[in-house]
């Protein structure tokens, strides 16, 4: 298990560009698998969970390259099927929660898709029936080996269909979407997610020869095409690490800038940060977050306790959620956070509360924080990371306590975010990683 050691209290400053975008890597990639043609994927973050998800597609049959550090490119030819029903590609696909959308493109292009139960954060109950269900539809024959936790599509060729998705899943859209794009006749998918990462997916799509209308909404009409091309695709930022630099700026009192955000992709998230206080300018591509000494919760018209809460798309991404409580426990004011998609996302409070922040943990989905206002700084302490996003929250805290704080098990920090380590240090942190065999 690593480490992070962290000597906080320090101010930073200078200019951070954030990695692709982790969520979006996950999709675009296993669309790789749609056709036999050369895929060129830009701007791909060095992160486990990535890397992870290129090691299995390479060990399934799929001629990967890296081209330079973000760039590589992927051809399919064929998969080695044989090897989908090893015991290595159960133990490999099932750590890695972005496994699962390599079926709805498997499934589309093969006709069968193989996947043993994913892996990934432990955040409470996230549901696979809404891929599974969407392939049904399409035709496929659902199987699962309860036993062996292995879950099995097949269909000699799909046809599309009409469906209402039972949730707007971010996955399972994806998933149906790259299956439908090769079915026989029209699909029309009604609830879809419609976040950022889709429509970048769906573009990618269509420059690889498909039809599909009502990118960006929740209604999306797909006209199958017998078979797909390659193309060169350039990935987002991430906007979870956009808003994690954000909130540290602020929890740190620094200045700093984030080049290159895509702005105009990035929804209500600057201005949800500005609900808590926190002063931020766009300057052409960039945000320029100032040194702040205070930051002032806002109320409600009523004069009522502000709520942050999660939603779809376009709502607040329920993976800043975290980010946002930490926020807050050195504004002025007191929030609700409302985390409605995932029941154990917000456990990681009670070592918040040991670095003596105020904090009522109402049920599992509602913490109430009451800020500090600078009066009291944490207080550094020793701590584990329980999932991605927690991590870094817990990581922001610890550059805000004064004092030397111990993160463990960076490995869940280091699912999501490249080097932050090395990144952050640049501007100014004292965070150092020890490696314990």
């Amino acid at each position: 298990m690593n480490t992070f050691e962290i000597e906080g209290g320090y101010k930073l400053k200078g200019e951070i560009t954030p990695q692709g975008a982790k969520n979006e890597a996950l999709q675009i990639i296993c669309a790789t698998l749609l056709t036999s043609d050369e895929i060129v994927i830009e701007n791909i973050p060095q992160i486990r969970d990535v890397i992870n998800l290129i090691n299995l597609l390479s060990s399934i049959g799929v001629k990967v390259k890296k081209i330079n550090e973000s760039t590589y490119s992927f051809k399919t030819e064929n998969l080695d099927f044989d090897y989908l029903y090893s015991d290595e590609y159960k133990k490999k696909a099932s750590s890695l929660r972005g496994s699962i959308m390599i079926v709805g493109p498997m499934l589309s292009r093969f006709g069968v898709g193989l996947i043993p139960r994913p892996g990934g954060d432990k955040i409470g109950r996230r549901r696979l029936d809404t891929h599974f269900i969407g392939f049904e539809k399409l035709g496929a024959i659902f199987n699962y080996d309860s036993s062996l936790n292995f879950y099995e599509v097949k269909a000699k060729k799909l046809k599309g269909t009409y469906m209402l998705l039972d949730e707007a899943s971010v996955t399972g859209t994806a998933n149906i979407i790259m299956a439908a794009v090769l079915a026989e006749g029209k699909t029309t998918i009604f609830n879809a997610a419609c976040e950022p990462y889709i429509q970048q997916l769906c573009k990618m799509l269509v420059k690889m020869g498909s039809n599909i209308i009502g990118i960006g909404s929740n209604l999306l009409t797909i006209e199958g095409v017998k078979s797909l091309k390659g193309c060169t695709h350039r990935m987002l930022p991430d906007m979870i690490e956009i808003g994690s630099f954000i909130g540290l700026a602020a929890m740190t009192q620094s200045e700093i800038t984030i080049k290159n955000v895509a702005y105009d992709e990035l929804g209500i998230i600057p201005s949800s940060f500005k609900r808590l206080g926190i002063k931020l300018d766009r300057i052409g591509d960039d945000i320029f977050i100032p040194e702040q000494d205070n930051y002032e919760i806002e109320t409600f018209i009523d004069g009522s306790i502000m709520t942050i809460s999660d939603a779809i798309w376009p709502g607040l991404t329920p993976d800043l959620l975290s980010v946002f409580l930490v926020v807050a426990t050195q504004a002025k004011g007191s929030v609700l956070i409302h985390q409605k998609m995932f029941e154990s996302r917000l456990f990681f409070v009670d070592k918040l509360i040991d670095m003596g922040a105020q904090i009522i943990l109402c049920d599992p989905h509602r913490a109430t924080v009451i800020g500090h206002n600078r009066q009291l700084k944490l207080k550094p302490t020793v701590m584990t990371s329980p999932d991605i996003r927690a991590g870094v929250a817990l990581l922001i805290a610890a550059l805000s306590a004064d004092g030397t704080s111990i993160i463990h098990n960076i490995e869940q920090i280091d699912r999501g975010y490249q080097d932050i380590d090395g990144r952050l240090n640049k501007l100014g942190a004292k965070i150092k990683r020890t490696n314990h065999e």
